[in-house]
């Protein structure tokens, strides 16, 4: 699935950090997938916004093609409808619910 700069941080953002051993080890996996290498992070250049609130980076940037496995997107979809019943979700999750499947799938 190709993901963009601002999707890659806002799912590693709403990872969900406890679970059983099998979510953790996938959710360790997919983190790791999604992380910056050292190359993205000399071209990106992140940094703070002004005032501190937000991470800026050089634009634009190629998406990045990762591999996320069907218990990955399932853990990730959960996440999503849990945000989406607490009405949590953001303007910033719509293409990562688009991406995952939410809500068609249910």
């Amino acid at each position: 699935m190709k993901l963009s700069v601002i999707e890659r941080l806002t799912l590693l953002g709403i990872l969900p950090e406890q679970g059983n051993l099998m979510t953790i080890k996938i959710v360790s996996k997919l983190r790791e997938e999604l992380s910056f290498d050292e190359a993205e992070h000399a071209a990106l250049q992140f940094r703070p916004s002004e005032d501190g609130k937000q991470i800026q980076w050089n634009m634009p940037h190629p998406d990045k093609d990762i591999e996320i496995g069907l218990k990955a997107t399932s853990i990730v979809y959960e996440l999503l409808r849990k945000m989406n019943d607490a009405e949590e979700l953001r303007e910033q999750h719509l293409s990562l619910c688009e991406k995952f499947g939410y809500p068609e799938n249910e």
